[in-house]
């Protein structure tokens, strides 16, 4: 890159256009410094990608014409105007999921394994905790999660929000008790995902239902999300008896070139299926002590774009 002094060297070159050069420069530099940050916070409050997406470039619209004197911590800065971008999608995307068809679960994305060695952050973007986040007031669910995932202190959080320090505090309060009694219980080991993803993915290959059946917890609940473009289930089944049912009879295409692959899904475990060589879904779970409470099987064709290229996650 050209050095500053180089440029305003040339007289034809007026000063304003060269200062004007430089902070476009430094301003890129900081945002692709934090672009992984500033996306994972996004996702998690969106829990899509692609609208975490285009929140990045209007953060990025508005941050270009900051003027960086004025800016004492730059990832503080940032941290804020897209939180504030991805509140404003949020409260749109709620009105959106009430005409969705059938149940809403997040966009899954193929993450590097070192994510899990995050417990913190690997727990934060996994489908199970994507879901208890849904269950939150935007400003809760922005309050939660840059005070327990990303640790920022509550003088952020509140310009981010546009919150005083002690309603944000409150706000987390309330936040961590409604989120408490519905997170995943307990740390479960990517082994023991990954014992039980592979007792579905012999279901899937050869239809044995014993050696899943083993796995899967008594109250456990299945859903799927088609989008109203693929088939998936309308609502939710809730039990050993009628999961088991649901995978004995076709949660999957019996009648097509069927293969299974483990990946990384959001940071633990995951399914990636296709089906005539086509992707076809992703299936991540929730495990509780050695048992599957939970199984999400996504097949929405716009929510699968993100699953055959890692996407870089961090805090």
């Amino acid at each position: 890159m050209t050095q500053p002094s180089e440029r305003s060297a040339d007289p034809a070159e007026p000063l304003d256009r060269v200062d004007h050069v430089d902070s476009v420069d430094s301003a890129t530099q900081a945002f692709v410094a934090h672009r992984n940050l500033l996306f994972t916070v996004a996702y998690e409050l969106l829990g899509s990608a692609a609208d975490a997406e285009d929140v990045l470039q209007e953060t990025w619209l508005r941050w270009v014409g900051v003027d960086l004197g004025t800016v004492r911590e730059e990832r503080a800065y940032l941290v804020r105007i897209v939180t504030r971008q991805a509140l404003d999608r949020l409260r749109a995307l709620g009105r959106r999921k009430e005409s969705y068809v059938g149940p809403w679960l997040p966009e899954p994305l193929l993450t590097s394994p070192d994510v899990a060695e995050d417990v913190e952050l690997a727990e934060s973007v996994s489908m199970a905790m994507l879901l208890v986040l849904e269950t939150l007031q935007p400003t809760e669910r922005a309050v939660f999660v840059l005070r327990e995932v990303f640790d920022l202190d509550y003088d952020e959080i509140a310009e981010a929000v546009d919150k005083s320090p002690n309603a944000v505090r409150q706000i987390a309060y309330r936040a961590r008790a409604h989120v408490a009694p519905r997170r995943p219980r307990g740390i479960t080991s990517p082994a023991e995902t990954r014992a039980a993803l592979q007792a579905f993915q012999r279901a899937v290959e050869t239809g044995e239902l014993q050696s899943l059946i083993d796995v899967l917890a008594p109250d456990i609940v299945a859903l799927s999300d088609g989008g109203g473009v693929r088939h998936a289930l309308l609502r939710p089944v809730v039990g050993i008896d009628q999961v088991a049912r649901l995978l004995a009879v076709g949660w999957w295409k019996r009648d097509a070139e069927r293969s299974v692959e483990l990946v990384q899904i959001n940071g633990a475990p995951g399914l990636l299926v296709r089906v005539d060589g086509e992707i076809d879904g992703v299936v991540a779970v929730r495990v509780e002590n050695g048992y599957v409470t939970g199984a999400y099987h996504v097949r929405n064709p716009e929510k699968l774009s993100r699953v055959e290229r890692e996407t870089a996650v961090t805090r």
